[in-house]
């Protein structure tokens, strides 16, 4: 994907040189957008292919929707982010069995995690100390609707984000 957002990236430069921002700051944002894509596209396809598609895009708004609020922690590559991601996106419609007897559990471990370590946004995201408040509420607001939709699939999303969120203490107070 770095390499297709590069040459893209080159393109444009080379199109509009003045009105343009610096090839390293469009290559950045290019390749989340092509990544992301990625992940949803391949997700989505898995889901169809699989007769999960409806299931599969409402993992992927939830986990989706729920990160944007709480944030969480990064892997290394976008390659492994990639892979895990999609994995995660396209195993979820098919495990949803397995919390059928402890969705409230799942739910309460979920809901607990946004009280304590929410948010944990990426230091590269640069969010104003200030909105951690309201983003607080938005994740806490967001598990808890689960317990009124009663969704194992948005249940496990969330779950799983909640994992992202949850770090190491000796990071969390370099906060």
């Amino acid at each position: 994907m770095n390499l297709l957002a590069f040459k893209i990236v080159e393109a444009i430069k080379k199109s509009n040189p003045e009105q343009t921002h610096s090839i390293e700051i469009m290559h950045y944002a290019l390749s989340i957008i092509l990544n992301t894509l990625l992940v949803i596209i391949t997700s989505l396809c898995i889901g169809g292919l699989t007769g999960q598609l409806k299931e599969t895009f409402l993992a992927l708004f939830s986990f989706i929707l729920l990160r944007v609020s709480s944030g969480g922690v990064h892997l290394k590559s976008a390659r492994s982010c990639n892979i895990v991601s999609i994995f995660i996106c396209s195993l979820i419609p098919h495990i949803t069995y397995l919390i059928h007897n402890h969705f409230i559990w799942s739910n309460l471990f979920s809901l607990l995690v946004m009280i304590l370590f929410a948010p944990n946004p990426d230091a590269n995201a640069q969010v104003p100390k200030e909105w951690y408040l309201g983003l607080k509420i938005i994740s806490i607001t967001l598990v808890a609707l689960n317990f009124w939709i009663h969704s194992p699939v948005i249940g496990l999303a969330f779950l799983f984000q909640s994992f992202t969120v949850i770090i190491p203490l000796q990071r969390r107070s370099l906060k």
